[in-house]
């Protein structure tokens, strides 16, 4: 997909948006309640209007929680959230219950065993990855940003999902909506750091201005999981910087010199047993 030149047209700014959230959903986790969410569906208004999910935006409170229910409520009704304070790491959380805001671990992947409990990834350009091992009844989900990527936050959320019982051949996985090669540019620096960790990275990487190149993060990521013996990878292949009217991103609000920028949710739950 390639990127809409700058300045994007004018976004809509509406007060208040009835319609459910779109859910996009992918065939490799089908048999489980999973979803990568936008920025329609949500109540949020002014430069972060949507289905801003982010604690750490200057948004109303009232209206990121509001968006957080509807999030779950389109994806596995009556779910209840589990969420980390993301920091560009590859520490993994296993979750047997939901975490107050306020003390939410450090972390930027989540596993669970437990059902009822429904994962949540926040981004705003970074890799939403979400994980099933139906047969173990395991699920994951994991935020990989580069530095993240790089440092393995998918291997160490495979590593952490066998700890819980599931089988690396058995997972299947899915990236969802992240920046595109063609919106993300990066210095001959940042290439290089890649290419030291491992020569082959030079591919996910194409010639771009002199002293720069760009930087297909989300090919990249799906590359790490097929490495990882992970045999079923599928790509939603949506670039969020290219598209306002359904995505927020990091680099588009840097770009434009907004004030503050949205995030999207990525959710991945099992449901209750009978009876449960």
């Amino acid at each position: 997909m390639s990127a809409r030149p700058f300045p994007y047209p004018p976004r809509m700014l509406v007060s208040r948006m009835t319609a459910a959230p779109p859910v996009f959903r992918t065939s490799a986790l089908a048999a489980v309640p999973h979803g990568f969410l936008g920025r329609k569906g949500g109540v949020s208004t002014g430069v972060v209007a949507g289905l801003n999910v982010g604690l750490g935006s200057g948004d109303d409170p009232r209206a990121i929680a509001r968006n957080r229910e509807r999030a779950v409520a389109a994806v596995m009704p009556g779910g209840r959230l589990v969420t980390v304070y993301q920091i560009h790491s590859a520490e993994v959380v296993t979750a047997t219950g939901s975490f107050p805001d306020d003390r939410r671990p450090h972390a930027d992947a989540l596993v669970t065993a437990v059902p009822g409990l429904l994962l949540g990834i926040l981004t705003a350009d970074c890799v939403p990855v979400l994980f099933a091992d139906v047969a173990a009844g395991v699920v994951g989900a994991a935020h990989a940003g580069w530095k993240g990527a790089l440092g393995g936050v998918t291997d160490a959320t495979i590593a952490a999902m066998e700890q819980l019982g599931a089988q690396r051949d058995r997972i299947a996985a899915a990236t969802g909506p992240a920046i595109g090669r063609a919106s993300y540019e990066v210095s001959d620096d940042f290439v290089a750091r890649f290419c030291v960790d491992d020569p082959a990275n030079e591919r996910f990487f194409r010639d771009g201005r002199p002293g720069h190149a760009q930087f297909d993060i989300a090919a990249y990521v799906a590359a790490r999981l097929a490495s990882a013996g992970i045999g079923h990878v599928e790509m939603l292949g949506r670039d969020t910087c290219a598209d306002p009217d359904n995505f927020y991103s990091f680099r588009r609000a840097t770009q434009l010199g907004e004030p503050d920028y949205g995030r999207q949710i990525s959710l991945i739950g099992l449901p209750e047993r009978d009876g449960g």
